[in-house]
């Protein structure tokens, strides 16, 4: 067949002019129904995309759509504990709490060290008379006698050896109760003043007319001309103001001997600047404690019969 097609002679194309307006027409009905195609496809394209956008959603989409709000569950237990966060910032200080209740009486404290010996107190009433003693027996005591002769010949000798030692070769004063110590080494009151408790004593206080007289004679063969004591300038506390006092704290009672310059200043003085030395004239004179000069110290007899030089060195 397709040989007999191919053998087949085309038949000539016609050259009448009524045969090329016929084609003519045709073709210009196959572009029209070419356009009318086209423009049917899109028609048929704008109304799928329409139905689609207009249609629900479940249409186009495999999407399911959310249902209504449901009532509200039972509120669940409690859950556990979460972890314990970050320390914040440091609060601002409280407004300040009333005052406790006074506490308990604490434990007795350590005891503090020794005070200074006092003075001697005033004699005691003599003691009712003791009962009478036996009868001794008789014994020839003339040779004890010899002995006791002896001891007191050997006891005066001591005695003035001690009273040598003690004038002469340590420099010593007494009286009835006390020794005087004329210390040659140049320091402050308060300096001079440890010294003196350092040798078992403390500053010389003259608290009689005697003393005074004494201590200066003591100072005026030393070749001094003036040497601290044992009085000094104390604050009081109930209004502030200072006055004399010894070094053991006792007031000026009796006995003052200042000189006529320092009269007037004493009613009013200054702790830091009002000691006092002793002149070789046997008055006193205000002088500034930090002030280096030579001391007395005094130093108390033992009460055991016929005294004991105390335990102290020479300077």
């Amino acid at each position: 067949m397709k040989h007999s097609a191919a053998l087949t002679p085309r038949p000539a194309r016609d050259s009448d002019p009524s045969s090329k307006r016929s084609r003519k027409s045709r073709i210009l009905l196959a572009v029209r129904g070419g356009c009318e195609m086209t423009w049917l496809l899109g028609l048929c394209v704008l109304v799928f995309s329409f139905f689609c956008i207009s249609s629900p959603v479940e249409v186009c989409t495999n999407a399911l759509i959310p249902g209504a709000k449901g009532d509200q569950g039972e509120k669940g237990e409690e859950g556990d504990g979460g972890v314990m966060g970050k320390a914040g910032p440091p609060g601002l200080p409280g407004a300040q709490g009333e005052p406790g209740l006074k506490g308990d009486v604490g434990q007795m404290g350590k005891m503090g060290p020794a005070g200074d010996k006092g003075d001697q107190g005033d004699t005691g009433l003599d003691g009712l008379p003791g009962f009478k003693g036996k009868p001794g027996t008789t014994c020839d005591c003339g040779r004890y006698r010899n002995i006791v002769g002896q001891l007191d010949l050997n006891v005066g000798k001591l005695k003035n050896a001690v009273k040598f030692v003690k004038n002469v070769v340590l420099g010593l004063r007494e009286t009835e109760e006390r020794y005087y110590l004329l210390v040659k080494e140049p320091k402050r009151f308060r300096e001079a003043s440890v010294n003196c408790k350092l040798r078992g004593g403390s500053m010389a206080m003259p608290k009689n007319s005697n003393t005074n007289r004494l201590m200066a004679d003591y100072v005026s063969k030393a070749g001094l001309t003036s040497a601290y004591i044992g009085v000094q300038a104390q604050s009081t506390e109930t209004n502030g103001s200072s006055t004399y006092t010894y070094a053991d704290s006792s007031p000026l009672q009796g006995f003052e001997a200042w000189n006529q310059e320092d009269v007037q200043s004493t009613s009013s003085p200054t702790t830091n600047s009002s000691c006092v030395e002793l002149l070789s004239t046997g008055t006193w004179a205000q002088v500034e404690c930090e002030t280096t000069m030579f001391f007395v110290c005094e130093f108390p007899k033992s009460r055991r019969r016929g005294g004991a030089t105390p335990a102290f060195t020479s300077s």
